[in-house]
C-alpha cells in the first residue's frame, strides 16, 4: 500500500517541489494551497507523469481552526496520512512598527498556530501506531535576530525549537519530527 503525505503550501517554491520529490517516490499526496488554479494544474502534472492519487484542499490557512477542519476532512475521505510536511508561511520586509498588526496576526497563525495545531493533530492520531514522519520548514532565519522581519524570524525559531522537542518527545512512539532550515 501506498504511503501518502499531506503538504501544506504546496502550489508553489519549496512545497511544489517536495510534492514533485514524494510523487516521484510514488506516494499518495494531500495537497494543499490558496491557489485553486495551482493545485488544478500541479495534480494533473502529477497525476498523468508518476500516476499518483491526489486530494486537493484550497484553503486559507491563516483562519482560525483551519488545521481541525483540515485534519477532519481527510480523515472523512478516508486518507491515512503517514507524513506531514509543515510548509505554509510568508515573510514580510519592513519595520515592526510600519507592519500592520492583522498582517502579523496572520504571519503568526500560518507560521506559528496551524503548524502547531496540525502537528498536535498527526501526532495524537499516530500514537501508538508506531509510526508518522513531520517534516516542519523552518529557516535559517530561525538561528538569529531578524531586524526588519522580526515577526518572520521569531515565527521560524519557533518552528525549529517546536520540532526539535517534539522529535524528542515522540521518538519513543515511532514518530519523527524534523526541521528543514533553508536559506536564501
Amino acid at each position: 500500500m501506498r504511503k501518502t503525505a499531506l503538504i501544506t503550501g504546496a502550489s508553489k517554491g519549496i512545497g511544489k517541489e517536495l510534492a514533485l520529490l514524494f510523487a516521484e517516490k510514488k506516494c499518495n499526496l494531500v495537497m494543499i494551497a490558496r491557489s485553486d488554479d495551482k493545485l488544478r494544474e500541479l495534480k494533473q502534472q502529477l497525476t498523468e507523469k508518476e500516476g499518483v492519487y491526489i486530494y486537493t484542499i484550497v484553503k486559507d490557512l491563516c483562519a482560525p481552526g483551519v488545521a481541525e477542519e483540515v485534519f477532519h476532512e481527510v480523515k472523512n475521505v478516508g486518507i491515512e496520512v503517514d507524513y506531514l510536511v509543515n510548509n505554509a508561511g510568508f515573510g514580510d520586509w519592513g519595520a515592526f512598527t510600519d507592519t500592520s498588526w492583522e498582517r502579523y496576526e496572520k504571519m503568526i497563525a500560518l507560521n506559528v498556530t496551524t503548524l502547531a495545531h496540525l502537528s498536535h493533530l498527526y501526532a495524537n492520531d499516530w500514537k501508538g501506531r508506531r509510526k508518522g514522519k513531520m517534516l516542519n520548514v523552518a529557516s535559517t532565519a530561525a538561528f538569529q535576530p531578524g531586524p526588519m522581519m522580526a515577526v518572520y524570524f521569531a515565527t521560524k525559531a519557533f518552528v525549529l525549537q517546536l520540532s526539535e522537542a517534539l522529535n524528542h518527545e515522540l521518538r519513543k512512539e515511532g514518530i519523527t519530527v524534523t526541521a528543514l532550515c533553508p536559506g536564501l
